[in-house]
């Protein structure tokens, strides 16, 4: 972290994670030591302890979680935003709570594995060059696409795989944000691109991958307990 240099983020964990299994949203499941959750925010306060962290929760679960941190003695301050019944809207309700001058990412709670070298690019990639930042890695596997009832090979190198978090100057993103919901918005570079904000790609990491199934909750409680 540079000084002087304002950054903030808002984790969108208001979803049911249903895919994942367990009687929980898979944000609040356990990882070997604390709800995921926690370590998700863990990784930006290590990389900036004065940042501001805003977590996005549904409504009904924020009891829930206030609950968790007296249990876990998880004291990193953060603030609470409602989420929507879109992920749009539920970024929208957080980026309520942001500043215009700040830097602000928009990452997901369930990539609790996103690494400080992620974190430092996107953040000071955006702040110097006043432009959106996305952290991409390259497609491993081959790919085809479908044009109407026919299909063919496309060539992957062309194709990056979008990871969070998602980094904008904070003014720029909340305008971008003043729009009615599309369908083509499905993360926070559409909607950044929309609105004419420039997009760079740095390098992301295959590690940081996106809690979905409980396949990948066997893959992290693994890692966890190997690091």
């Amino acid at each position: 972290m540079i000084p002087n240099r304002k950054f903030s983020v808002v984790i969108v964990a208001g979803g049911k994670g249903l895919r994942a299994g367990g009687e929980l949203p898979k944000q609040f499941q356990v990882l070997v030591d604390k709800p995921m959750l926690m370590h998700t925010i863990e990784a930006f306060y290590q990389f900036d302890y004065k940042m501001r962290i805003v977590i996005v929760l549904a409504q009904e679960n924020v009891s829930f979680w206030k609950k968790l941190c007296q249990q876990y003695l998880f004291d990193i301050p953060h603030d609470i935003a409602l989420g929507g019944d879109t992920r749009f809207q539920s970024v929208k309700n957080g980026l309520a709570l942001i500043s215009e001058d700040e830097t602000v990412g928009i990452h997901d709670g369930a990539r609790p594995f996103v690494t400080q070298k992620i974190i430092s690019n996107s953040y000071n990639t955006s702040y110097e060059s006043h432009c959106g930042v996305i952290p991409v890695v390259d497609e491993k596997n081959s790919v085809r696409i479908i044009e109407g009832d026919i299909n063919r090979a496309i060539d992957r190198s062309t194709i990056k795989i979008v990871q969070t978090p998602q980094v904008f100057p904070a003014k720029e993103l909340k305008a971008a944000y003043q729009v009615p919901y599309r369908s083509e918005f499905t993360d926070d570079a559409t909607v950044a691109e929309n609105y004419g904000i420039p997009i760079h790609l740095v390098e992301g990491d295959y590690g940081n991958i996106k809690i979905t199934t409980p396949e990948d909750f066997d893959f992290a409680r693994y890692s966890l307990q190997k690091r």
